[in-house]
């Protein structure tokens, strides 16, 4: 688990460092790949030696904040104090996050759940309108639409979430609950 974790920082670094601090990261994260890990509590073991590993039940860790509830690769929280959407965003970056996005079938159902255990039917997504074009916030592209309704985009710019089905846009101004979202590991 512990290589893992390496291995996540040293990708996010990687892509976070200028163009010719990448190289070094690249090679750096390939030699420890190469290397065994050994904890510091167990006996050395050679290279070559076959290794029969157990099957270990998964670890429940959760890499997300208090309060935050994790699905995928994201963490998710339900803000149940009403916004508009722009303030909601504002909320949302303040924690380091973005509006949520939705990737999937899958996923919009974990947030109408989030959604219903909020005690709502609606709750603000990071979708918005620009110029007749459908955008996520948080920059993600919108490869999975699910519309129950979709009103003028121009008058009703701002992207909601239906607990029931679908989602629909409205006016920004309007005050709902939301749903921020954020990488777990903050790459």
């Amino acid at each position: 688990m512990k290589t893992v974790l390496v291995l996540s920082i040293l990708f996010c670094a990687a892509f976070a460092a200028p163009a010719e601090d990448k190289e070094k990261a690249l090679e750096m994260e390939e030699t420890m790949m190469k290397e065994e890990f050994v904890p510091e509590d167990s006996a050395p073991v050679p290279m070559n030696a076959r290794v029969f590993e157990e099957a270990a039940a998964p670890e429940s860790r959760n890499f997300c904040p208090d309060g935050w509830f994790s699905h995928g690769s994201r963490c998710f929280l339900f803000v149940n104090t009403p916004m508009s959407w722009y303030n909601a965003e504002e909320h949302c970056n303040a924690m380091g996050a973005h509006l949520a996005s939705v990737s999937n079938p899958r996923e919009y159902s974990f947030l109408q759940q989030m959604t219903n255990t909020g005690g709502q039917s609606i709750a603000w997504l990071g979708g918005f309108s620009l110029q007749g074009k459908w955008l996520w916030i948080d920059r993600e592209g919108m490869y999975y639409t699910n519309w129950y309704a979709q009103s003028s985009s121009s008058s009703y710019p701002c992207m909601y979430l239906r607990n029931t089905n679908g989602w629909g846009n409205t006016q920004c101004g309007n005050a709902y609950r939301f749903i921020c979202s954020k990488n777990m590991f903050g790459c």
